[in-house]
């Protein structure tokens, strides 16, 4: 039992329904939704979420399932079962491409030699029995224009025959006729061969129409042009009439044959259309989901609820479009805490937590995915009653009042452990002490009978309720005072203030009014409502902090780790650095004792011959130098090219025509053109695209000798590495599983590799867990002066376990 009967605009489900029937391909799915209805049955419940969820998988992962063709031919099947009739044209075309849609819907589900992927939607083809057979038989007669084909009857094509060949004589013969008349001046030069009457005519000037024999048909309205049909086509047009009937006639016992085939189908044509108009259906209910994020949720076989940052469908919508971020709602009711009691100030988001419940709870028990978490669990309930905004009757002489309490009234008498009820402003609308006495009493009955329910209220005594009574708990919506605003966040445990002081006082209500409101109340009792929400409030951002610090606890640690480990290494290894060094200088003295021995004994044996002794000399110089530049070798090893080349680095602002080269590299190109930080460099016959902060300008003398001097195969070619880096580069990374750390240098990297390869779109998977990742990589982003933006990938794509990366 749902209660009122306009409960779907109560809640606004009658929006929803808008919304999927937007999505519909056909009139049939159309249909399909407005036949959408509460359900109390937990197998039929499950069903629908699950055919619901699978088209979802099926439109966010899997391949194209067929969605268009979707005709819906079903009064024409109905038509077609009486003898005698046929099918028209246009309808033959419908079904040979809706049935071709059938069929492949069917293929899709139930694909050959391979496992069933979607089970309840593969259910709902059981009793879809339709083959090929139909698609042949439609495409022996028709072509892919959609006309009957010259061989649907061997008659047909006979009369085609003969109809082209006299429509080919009587053209020629009509020509003969106008060029004839042309050239005798019957008529203008430009004029050509017309129809009046559906016949074919020549226009002729009124002072010659005698001198073409022939039939007229028809006049100008000024009388000057006579339309004549030559008497020479007469006959033939008369024939092509007689040709163009009997192909009529022999179409429509080409589509009467047809139609006979087609009766005995009509019982599964029917069925296949349903099946059809079911995907529609269930397709247009997927395609919603996806829109407000919606999922299928844990559901059980009783009355519950622990709903997980549930979202409003339409206002998360309506902030969509606004790019507003919505506050989710957290909700729980079971046994020990049915009946759920919110208060809080006015337009703080009780009324949309109010109607966010009944909403979701209506939309699941019509078999809709619902925008929440997979982690939370639903129930179901026999009964929704919903009791919010005024039904005022003039008609039945009810005052709002009134309409409440009958509306109590009709609660009470039919209240069950398996009901669900919503009232928003319990107990206004009369004198508060009365009205609220009242209302406790209704809420104590059906507290009695163990009802589900939530209510919104400002009066005291029902907050108070919560102390004395078990199976009833406080909801507070928490309000910012030193901000001024609501949060629109909802806490369960502890009962909420209304604030109206500090909502008079926010839009400007007079202060010696606020000053007597105050005394009249007694300020004990403001500061206390104060006190408790801004409790509340405190008690929120301080659960907000711990968690920060613990993402940077773990960071830290992370952090800590890395940097022991590294000591380690560097303590492991600073033994085998120092033996290295030693055996280094060892070898260096020796070769320095063979070099002054060898050139001893040169002396000695020359007899200290002047240019023995110069050479002898000029080898312990030359050693010498080697080792004072560092560049020695203790094994043999071939002299390297750019050896003589000295960096010469110009500390200047870089102008079109100045030299550069990229720091830590050694080829030098010339500056073309420079564009706020980028300049595009030519060098060795290739011209790339720079940031200004990765270059450095070298001296022209550098430049020439670096043109001059052979190419270092020690370094290569800093374009080919750059053309190989380019080549080779991924703009994406999968960081999944890895520590901050060394997610942190694997982004470091990407990042450094994009801007020096002019790369401005990047793409991190990071995976969505507690966030911590994801948290960790964006605050490293922030820090990066190059990085433009990032965010979240669309929800279809991967959502907030992905971060697109924008560079400047």
């Amino acid at each position: 039992m749902n209660y009122p009967a306009n409960i779907e605009q109560k809640i606004g489900f009658d929006s929803i329904r808008q919304l999927i029937i937007n999505e519909c391909i056909s009139m049939m799915g159309h249909r399909q939704i407005e036949k959408i209805s509460c359900k109390y049955n937990y197998a039929e419940i499950n069903t629908l979420l699950n055919q619901t969820e699978e088209f979802r998988q099926i439109l966010l992962f899997d391949n194209y399932f067929p969605s268009q063709d979707y005709f819906d031919l079903t009064t024409v099947i109905d038509s077609i079962r009486i003898i005698g009739t046929f099918i028209e044209i246009q309808s033959l075309i419908e079904l040979r491409l809706s049935v071709a849609t059938i069929l492949n819907c069917i293929k899709f589900l139930r694909p050959v030699d391979e496992e069933i992927k979607y089970p309840e939607l593969n259910k709902l083809a059981d009793n879809v029995h339709l083959n090929e057979i139909i698609i042949i038989a439609i495409e022996r007669i028709l072509d892919e224009k959609g006309i009957i084909k010259d061989d649907a009857s061997d008659n047909l094509r006979k009369i085609r025959k003969d109809l082209k060949i006299k429509t080919a004589n009587a053209e020629k013969k009509l020509n003969q006729t106008l060029s004839i008349a042309k050239k005798e001046g019957w008529t203008g030069e430009d004029v050509s061969v017309t129809i009046r009457n559906g016949r074919a005519v020549i226009p002729v000037s009124a002072t010659n129409k005698r001198k073409i024999k022939g039939f007229v048909h028809d006049a100008s309205a000024t009388g000057q042009t006579y339309y004549i049909e030559p008497e020479e086509v007469f006959e033939l047009n008369n024939d092509i009439r007689e040709l163009e009937n009997d192909e009529r006639l022999e179409i429509v016992k080409i589509l009467t044959e047809f139609t006979d085939f087609l009766r005995p189908f009509s019982y599964d044509l029917k069925n296949a259309y349903y099946f059809l108009a079911q995907m529609d259906g269930i397709r247009a209910k997927a395609k919603f989901a996806i829109k407000i994020e919606g999922i299928k949720p844990l559901l059980n076989n009783s009355a519950t609820m622990e709903w997980y940052e549930a979202k409003h469908p339409l206002l998360y919508l309506s902030h969509k479009a606004q790019k507003k971020i919505i506050e989710p709602l957290n909700i729980k009711l079971d046994n020990q805490h049915r009946i759920l009691i919110i208060s809080g100030p006015n337009a703080g988001g009780k009324s949309v937590c109010l109607k966010t419940v009944g909403l979701l709870q209506y939309m699941l028990q019509c078999g809709l995915l619902v925008p929440m978490k997979h982690t939370s669990e639903t129930g179901i309930f026999n009964n929704l009653f919903i009791d919010i905004g005024d039904e005022q009757s003039i008609e039945n002489d009810l005052s709002t009042y009134s309409s409440h309490l009958l509306n109590m009234k009709t609660l009470a008498a039919n209240a069950t452990p398996e009901t669900l009820f919503l009232i928003d402003e319990f107990g206004t609308g009369t004198e508060p002490q009365l009205g609220g006495a009242i209302a406790e009493a209704i809420l104590e009955e059906l507290n009695a009978k163990k009802a589900f329910g939530v209510v919104t209220t400002h009066y005291s005594n029902l907050k108070l309720m919560a102390d004395s009574n078990n199976g009833i708990v406080n909801g507070a919506m928490l309000y910012d005072t030193g901000k001024m605003q609501p949060l629109y966040k909802l806490k369960i445990g502890k009962p909420g203030s209304s604030f109206a002081f500090e909502i008079a006082k926010n839009i400007g209500l007079q202060q010696h009014i606020l000053d007597k409101a105050m005394q009249k109340s007694g300020k004990s009792h403001l500061d206390f409502e104060q006190q408790l929400q801004q409790l509340e409030v405190d008690k929120e951002e301080i659960s907000r902090k711990q968690q920060e610090l613990k993402v940077a606890d773990e960071f830290l640690s992370e952090m800590i780790d890395k940097y022991r480990n590294l000591n380690e290494k560097l303590d492991n290894t600073k033994g085998i650095i120092v033996k290295k060094a030693k055996e280094d200088a060892k070898e260096l003295i020796n070769q320095t004792n063979r070099i002054i021995e060898n050139a001893v004994r040169m002396i000695k044996e020359s007899n200290a011959d002047k240019d023995i002794t110069r050479e002898a000399r000029e080898s312990i110089q030359h050693f010498e130098e080697r080792i004072e530049k560092h560049d020695y070798s203790l094994k043999k090893q071939k002299p390297k090219r750019d050896a003589g080349l000295k960096k010469e680095i110009d500390n200047s602002p870089i102008f079109i025509g100045d030299y550069v080269r990229i720091i830590g590299m050694q080829t030098v190109g010339e500056v073309e053109f420079i564009k706020n930080d980028k300049v595009l460099v030519l060098a060795n016959s290739i011209r790339v695209t720079l940031p200004l902060n990765q270059l450095e300008k070298v001296s022209k003398k550098e430049a020439l000798q670096k043109t001059k001097a052979p190419k270092s195969n020690t370094y290569g070619n800093v374009m080919k590495d750059i053309s190989d880096k380019a080549s080779k580069f991924n703009p994406s990374i999968d960081i999944r599983g890895k520590r901050a750390d060394e997610a942190i240098s694997l982004v470091k990297h990407l990042v450094d590799e994009a801007i020096l390869l002019s790369v401005y779109e990047l793409t991190i998977l990071h995976g969505k867990g507690n966030g911590i990742l994801r948290h960790v990589i964006r605050e490293y982003l922030r820090g990066i002066s190059e990085i433009k933006s990032f965010k979240d990938e669309h929800i279809e794509r991967g959502g907030d376990g992905i971060t697109l990366v924008s560079l400047k």
